[in-house]
């Protein structure tokens, strides 16, 4: 008999929320992100709080500002407008205007 097929929030993360280098700081944990900074969303499977769906992982957006300890995220989807709130473990500051 085949075991049954993964339906939670996290099925299919297997390989998309690996994880290299050091853990989680403090630091990174308490960051913080004026409005309009441009950051990206990199989930982190070690910290649960605050984590967005698997969809957004690697996507940019725009700060437009704070709800509680956590940030709200402006994206767009295709041509959907998309508003995530997501913590600072998850977030990467994008350098705009400079080329990688």
């Amino acid at each position: 008999m085949t075991n049954k097929k993964a339906k939670g929030i996290r099925a299919k993360t297997r390989d998309k929320f690996k994880r290299k280098g050091s853990k989680l700081s403090v630091s990174r944990l308490l960051k913080e992100f004026p409005e309009g900074t441009t950051v990206q969303i990199n989930i982190n499977s070690s910290h649960h709080s605050g984590i967005p769906f698997r969809r957004y992982q690697g996507i940019s957006g725009k700060v437009i500002g704070k709800q509680g300890k956590a940030f709200k995220v402006a994206l767009r989807e295709g041509n959907a407008p998309r508003t995530l709130i997501v913590t600072a473990a998850h977030l990467k500051t994008l350098q705009v205007g400079k080329a990688a």
